[in-house]
């Protein structure tokens, strides 16, 4: 790990656009079989003073030759203590899907560890840690079944499902992504003391409006809900309209870190 200028270059952590010079970071983590590249773009949406660093996960990306991780516990314990010297400054937490849930565990195993806490968790495609999971298992099916599922899902790129030797690539990272979450277990915690806004897909079957609202119970501080057109992957069909909410909500916490700095100085 390597910190170069107060940016970020770590195997864990890719910034696209590194910004030495940035009010705020935000931590972007991927959705099942996702990597870095789903926030690559990103930086031309969002505020000039925000480094976007994508989390990137063994098995992943750059990663393909390391094994994935098909539980929670492990990879926040593996995580988790490799972001801490990037928590130098304001930053808050982007998941989608998958993401959400891990970036959740990651904040509470930071505060569990008395480090920095962010500013904001933004959660996206992803119900409420606490609400019970009613679908059945899909990580074991078998291939034909589980590809079929990944179709459904309309997450997989075409021509990855179209392409049998880059599929067979696929799968284990998916399958290993679906274990995580299907395998999950909430464990009951004091809620967290700093804001939550969840997305969500006004089509996402996967995800209705009330188990989004749900993470309203993980804070007390604000929350607050916004939905998007589209389905699950609202996060890629509506990106602009998500990146101009998105830009928004950063600008705030920018100015109020900001504001109480300069409070701080008149002390």
């Amino acid at each position: 790990m390597v910190l170069k200028g107060n940016s970020v270059e770590s195997k864990w952590l890719r910034s696209p656009r590194p910004n030495p010079q940035a009010q705020l970071r935000l931590f972007c983590f991927p959705y099942a079989g996702g990597s870095d590249l789903t926030f690559r773009t990103w930086p031309r949406e969002l505020p000039p003073d925000v480094e976007v660093c994508g989390v990137q996960l063994p098995g992943h990306g750059n990663r393909l030759r390391e094994n994935s991780i098909d539980r929670i516990e492990p990879l926040v314990a593996a995580l988790a203590p490799q972001l801490l010297p990037y928590l130098d400054r304001p930053f808050a937490f982007f998941g989608h899907s998958m993401g959400a849930l891990i970036s959740f565990e990651v904040a509470r195993w930071l505060r569990r560890n008395h480090a920095p806490k962010p500013e904001c968790l933004f959660v996206s495609g992803r119900p409420a840690p606490q609400i019970p999971d009613p679908e059945r298992r899909t990580y074991d099916l078998p291939e034909p079944e589980f590809i079929e599922e990944l179709r459904r899902l309309n997450g997989t790129p075409r021509e990855v499902l179209e392409h049998p030797e880059l599929l067979q690539l696929m799968l284990p990272i998916i399958r290993a992504d679906f274990g995580l979450c299907q395998n999950y277990r909430y464990q009951p915690e004091t809620p967290l003391d700093f804001p939550i806004i969840a997305y969500g897909g006004t089509g996402d079957v996967e995800v209705s409006y009330e188990q989004l609202r749900g993470w309203h119970d993980q804070t007390s501080a604000s929350f607050s809900q916004r939905m998007f057109e589209g389905d699950h992957f609202f996060l890629i069909s509506a990106k602009l309209d998500l990146l101009k909410v998105l830009s928004s909500e950063l600008e705030g916490l920018i100015m109020k870190n900001i504001t109480r700095l300069a409070a701080n100085q008149m002390l």
